[in-house]
């Protein structure tokens, strides 16, 4: 019987001390998983969260349609020669800025004189035969008919016709000689700019060579682009209305290289690959823009008079759509859902659900919700800089305040989406706006 109670007694002990390791591991794993003691949540506690705040804005929004184009002279010359011969000088360096009639090159002109002192020389003889003929025509109209015979006469006439048939060709053989003559000296027949030479002084040149320049009109110049054929009823509509304006962007795609006119739309759609092209003109004062280079043009079509604005990284989209978090009194902010207009990587048009001079949160999304409590900084108010005053570039510049990851965790805490799938959303079907 004691043995008995000695194996109870033995397995009592074992059991409790099993139940004191499980409760000292359930403990340190408790005060693991609360930090130490409970002293925050989700890197920093119950405390506020830390925002930007901007303005929404009453504005003009410029609306433009964006296109790839490239850049063509308006007029391109290749100069060669007229007649044969031996290139005596080249008068013009590579790459200069000529004038119409300025000279290029000259000839060697010796057997064009030649031919023309020739023809020259022949009308002077049938000249001093005609005016011998008409003398003679003279004398025997004076006689009766009983000395000079009456065929005699016409025949005289005739030599007098003649002669003078004969200098008329020899007047057209001259301007022919003269005009091969001049063109051995060899002109600039545009304005423009002169190209790599093709030829040198001293070679002999003839007139089905390749040529000896190439010139092309660089100020102004043209930019032929396309457009989604979606769009052709809204470009031929603002067009009918009035001169429409086209910017060409340079290569960082956010400074305008220079502003032009729109001056023909194409009169059919590519059907392989449904877009239209369309032509500009552009001063190109400063050679910004150079033949055969790649463009981005926007052409704007249109403007939205006194919309409410607000940054786009303001606009957050839920599962019941748009929506935007208000800055109520100065330290909490009260989620609203509002009607969108226009999206562009910079801006949002709000139709509906928001007033001009509310505060709307632009940065740290992560922990928020409706009536929590914020520390609000104001952003710089200041639009996108953009020289010479000019609109910020739209749809590729993401805005400075936007935080990606802040905006991703929000989306995957409240399934609201990633912010990119939100503006491709948001832009479908969209031109592009851009405040003014």
């Amino acid at each position: 019987m004691s043995r008995f109670l000695k194996q109870v007694f033995a397995v009592v002990v074992i059991a409790g001390l099993s139940a004191s390791a499980i409760y000292v591991t359930s403990s340190e794993q408790s005060a693991k998983s609360t930090g130490g003691g409970g002293r925050g949540k989700r890197g920093g506690g119950d405390g506020p969260v830390a925002v930007l705040v901007a303005t929404a804005k009453t504005a003009d929004v410029a609306v433009y349609l964006d296109g790839v184009g490239t850049v063509r002279a308006r007029n391109t010359v290749t100069v060669r020669p007229q007649v044969d011969g031996r290139i005596l000088s080249i008068d013009f360096k590579e790459g200069q800025d000529v004038k119409k009639g300025d000279v290029l090159a000259r000839l060697d002109p010796s057997t064009y004189k030649a031919q023309l002192d020739q023809v020259d020389a022949r009308k002077k003889l049938s000249e001093v035969q005609l005016d011998n003929a008409k003398r003679d025509l003279a004398r025997m109209t004076r006689l009766t008919t009983n000395v000079v015979a009456e065929k005699t006469v016409d025949t005289q006439k005739a030599q007098v016709a003649q002669l003078e048939a004969q200098i008329k060709a020899d007047e057209a053989a001259i301007a022919n000689a003269q005009a091969f003559l001049s063109y051995t000296t060899i002109v600039a027949p545009i304005d423009g700019r002169t190209g790599i030479r093709l030829a040198d002084a001293g070679n002999l040149v003839r007139a089905s060579d390749a040529g000896i320049v190439v010139i092309t009109e660089v100020r102004p110049i043209s930019v032929t682009f396309t457009l989604p054929q979606q769009q052709l009823q809204q470009v031929n509509a603002a067009f009918a209305k009035g001169p429409l304006k086209a910017e060409a962007l340079d290569n960082t795609n956010r400074t305008v290289a220079d502003t032009g006119t729109l001056l023909v739309v194409d009169n059919l759609v590519d059907s392989q690959t449904g877009t239209v092209r369309l032509k500009a003109d552009f001063p190109n004062a400063n050679l910004q823009l150079w033949p055969g280079q790649f463009v981005n043009v926007r052409l704007r079509v249109d403007t939205l008079r006194q919309v409410v604005t607000v940054p786009a990284p303001a606009v957050q989209r839920g599962p019941s759509g748009p929506y935007v978090y208000v800055l109520q009194g100065e330290a909490t902010v009260a989620l609203k859902p509002v009607t969108l207009g226009q999206l562009t990587d910079t801006e949002a048009i709000i139709a509906n659900g928001l007033a001009a001079g509310e505060k709307v949160v632009t940065s740290g999304f992560g922990r928020l919700s409706d009536g929590a409590g914020v520390t609000a900084t104001v952003a710089d108010d200041a639009k996108p800089s953009e020289p010479s005053g000019k609109p910020a570039e739209v749809g590729t510049t993401p805005a400075a305040d936007s935080k990606p990851g802040e905006a991703r965790a929000e989306g995957r805490g409240k399934g609201e989406g990633k912010r990119d799938g939100r503006r491709k959303d948001a832009n479908a079907g969209n031109p592009a706006v851009t405040p003014q």
